[in-house]
């Protein structure tokens, strides 16, 4: 791991990014004493500098933990792949259109997961060797990395997941295997994701402790109370 700036913010907090290989993250802690590390995972396509992301990763942090995003293949400051930019190019005509999507979701979102899991537990092997960092570990984030690296990892102590967004088979065959307490966050009305989908994904997962919000809006109308009742969550499970 090779850090690359340090921002020292004006809310106390450190702000640094990183390269891990080709891999490029952003950390941010309080200080150097060890805290509760949370994995922050936006949705694959978006980049770890998107506003939304930031400002929930830093709220966050300020709350006393240390928090980690990386970029995935594809997506921020990382070279686009060509089959990937052509799916997501059909699936905007295919939604535009009316037509079915199912199966082009998971021509992306499929091999995307794949190759992000051993990419994130690669950067969580580097990122618990800091002072900042210390287990157990949470996750917080895009629904289908979570339920892949959850199964994958035992460092994985308990997760946060937004139901927006499409989960492959893969990953629905997985979520009885997924035995981590569990806040899953939903919005009612969300335009890209059926909520019956959702409502039986969480039924699916196999924790003995989970939770799901519901609240009514559209995908990007998630309270922002819903950020301060996770970081209670993470409280209780990390601490």
């Amino acid at each position: 791991m090779h850090f690359t700036s340090e921002h020292r913010l004006d809310d106390g907090l450190v702000e640094r990014t990183f390269t891990l290989g080709e891999i490029p993250g952003t950390l941010w802690t309080t200080g150097s004493a060890p805290a509760p590390l949370i994995l922050m995972a936006h949705n694959n396509g978006l980049p770890r500098t998107d506003a939304r992301l930031v400002a929930r990763a830093r709220l966050t942090a300020a709350n006393g933990c240390t928090v980690a995003t990386i970029d995935a293949a594809g997506c921020g400051d990382r070279p686009r792949s060509p089959a990937a930019e052509q799916a997501r190019a059909e699936l905007r005509r295919a939604m535009r259109a009316g037509e079915p999507t199912d199966e082009i979701f998971e021509s992306l979102v499929g091999p995307l997961v794949a190759n992000a899991v051993p990419e994130w537990r690669t950067a969580l092997d580097a990122l618990l060797t800091l002072p900042e960092a210390a287990g157990p570990v949470g996750y917080s984030g895009w629904t289908a990395l979570g339920i892949a690296l959850a199964v994958a990892d035992p460092r994985i102590a308990a997760a946060g997941l937004f139901a927006g967004g499409y989960v492959p088979r893969a990953q629905r065959e997985q979520a009885p295997m997924v035995r981590v307490p569990l806040l899953f966050l939903l919005q009612w009305d969300d335009e890209g994701n059926p909520r019956q989908r959702a409502l039986d994904l969480f039924d699916a997962f196999g924790s003995e402790q989970k939770t799901l919000h519901a609240n009514l809006g559209g995908h990007l109308g998630t309270p922002s109370f819903e950020r301060e009742d996770g970081d209670r969550f993470f409280a209780r499970h990390l601490r």
